[in-house]
């Protein structure tokens, strides 16, 4: 019984999840429904949205609906949102994932418009207006709620991508700072999830110019990089982190914050420790 209980953490709880018809966004969005909550997936691949929707919907065809969202647009986030609401009654969870890897130019070269100004939309004004719409929702209602944000271990270190990428991504930390300070007094928690390599869709098209363009490549990459050893990070871990985040578990003092889910990645510099093992060698 207390297994059954611990898997339905979110239920009759009703979330939005941007970016879900892939990747992370679509571990979250299957992760929801098996914890009970009513799930819109929100993508602009409206093919992969839809076979995520009838993936993990089950006899149960309420639980999750797919709805086509830019979330450059704000009119189509808006309306998302005004879609979950005149679906499900109201609103809880804003989990906004969409994001892009953009372009891998070096800053001298980069393209400002369709590489720079891209990424920025996609990965910080996206976010942005998710917030902005969600929190609208909620505080009308009075319904205090919880926005996540995907940001990445490229909010916490330099070079850890491409420099729009790791630009948006320190941006988008910020603005989920500045969000939850505004948004507490209204019982809403805003907070954040920053991954290190995940095998996603995403990350295997970005990869694919290094030759790396498959998921076993880029775990291979990613753990003898990491500092955990002996376990590949998934999707489904984040999607896991994201839940904690989502559920009442975090209700109590949990907003503002950061999670990074890296294996310890961006705190630990084993450099000095490599160089002295080379010299006790010699």
């Amino acid at each position: 019984m207390a297994h059954s209980l611990h898997l339905k953490r979110l239920e009759g709880k009703v979330a939005i999840i941007t970016g879900a018809a892939s990747g992370i966004g679509e571990a979250a969005a299957k992760l929801f429904v098996e914890n009970g909550a009513f799930v819109v997936v929100a993508d602009i691949q409206e093919e992969l949205g839809l076979k995520v929707v009838a993936s993990i919907a089950g006899p149960d065809v309420d639980r999750a609906i797919y709805k086509k969202c830019d979330v450059t647009v704000e009119k189509q986030v808006e309306e998302t949102v005004a879609f979950a609401i005149e679906k499900y009654g109201t609103l809880d969870i804003m989990y906004g994932n969409a994001g892009i890897l953009g372009p891998m130019d070096s800053i001298l070269d980069m393209d400002m418009e369709d590489g720079f100004d891209r990424t920025m939309a996609v990965n910080l004004r996206g976010p942005a207006l998710c917030i902005k719409h969600a929190a609208r929702a909620m505080v009308k209602r009075q319904v205090r709620g919880s926005i996540i944000c995907t940001a990445s271990t490229a909010s916490v270190l330099g070079g850890m991508g491409p420099i729009a990428y790791n630009t948006s991504k320190h941006g988008l930390v910020g603005l989920v700072r500045a969000a939850a300070s505004e948004l507490g007094k209204h019982g809403i928690r805003v907070n954040c999830v920053s991954p290190y390599f995940v095998a996603t869709p995403l990350a295997i098209s970005g990869m694919s110019a290094m030759g790396i363009n498959n998921a076993s490549g880029i775990e291979a990459l990613a753990s003898s990089a990491g500092n955990l050893k002996g376990v590949a990070l998934k999707a489904k871990h984040i999607a896991e982190a994201a839940l904690f985040l989502a559920s009442d578990e975090s209700s109590v003092y949990v907003s503002g914050h950061n999670l990074v889910v890296d294996g310890g990645y961006t705190v630990v510099d084993n450099s000095i420790t490599m160089l002295m093992q080379m010299q006790i060698k010699q």
